[in-house]
């Protein structure tokens, strides 16, 4: 199974938005490319991101 690179965009407390490149396959769950963003945002320094999907920007890049 190919991985694809793609790029989430998480909306932060501070106003910023913090952007994750995650490799998933072509057929992953938005849900799943998400989560996998939130946690290594909620893993790091920087301040809170908001845990809703909705706000978040999630688009393949190759």
């Amino acid at each position: 199974m190919e991985s694809w690179s793609w790029l989430v965009t998480l909306p932060a407390v501070d106003g910023k938005r913090y952007v994750y490149r995650v490799y998933a396959p072509e057929d992953a769950l938005l849900a799943d490319l998400f989560w996998e963003a939130w946690h290594c945002h909620d893993e790091s320094a920087f301040p809170r991101a908001w845990d809703l999907i909705d706000a978040a920007e999630i688009r393949r890049v190759g």
